[in-house]
């Protein structure tokens, strides 16, 4: 999977948790019918987002992104629908372009973050397994601390 792959994939899956939550919120809040979509919905989205988070972070190492331009897509998974915006604002700025720059036999890596992506890249199911423990250890902690707006 190559960086474009990889970021239109999350950036659509981080659209399509929204609209889940949106609905559920939706009817919770505006109809009054029913609270039972937030829980998973919101379950969803949030462990997206913690993905997403990770994956703005992965490709904006591999893709060398000035800052301006991570710190925007961290902020698309914020705004409602955001991601998918910003994912074909920076295809069409070239951005997304290329293969792994710090796979094995590519770039050598120079700094900690390059050294742990060429990491990844050398052991990539070794890595998906520890992102995703790291993922659902950060949030279980947040399902422990409870929702936004929730009294202890």
């Amino acid at each position: 999977m190559n960086p474009r792959t990889l970021f239109r994939t999350v950036a659509v899956a981080e659209a399509v948790t929204w609209a889940f939550l949106l609905l559920g919120m939706f009817f919770k809040y505006v109809t009054r019918t029913t609270e039972a979509l937030v829980p998973p919905a919101g379950a969803v989205h949030g462990f997206v987002f913690l993905c997403f988070v990770v994956t703005i972070g992965f490709i904006w190492i591999n893709q060398r992104w000035s800052v301006l331009t991570g710190l925007l897509g961290l902020a698309s998974a914020v705004v409602p629908f955001a991601t998918v915006p910003y994912e074909r604002w920076i295809e069409r700025r070239g951005q997304l372009a290329g293969a792994w720059r710090l796979a094995p036999g590519a770039e050598a890596p120079v700094n900690p973050a390059e050294k742990l992506q060429a990491w990844v890249l050398r052991s990539p199911l070794v890595a998906l397994l520890v992102a995703m423990v790291g993922i659902s250890v950060v949030f279980t902690a947040l399902l422990l601390v409870g929702p936004p707006g929730s009294s202890s």
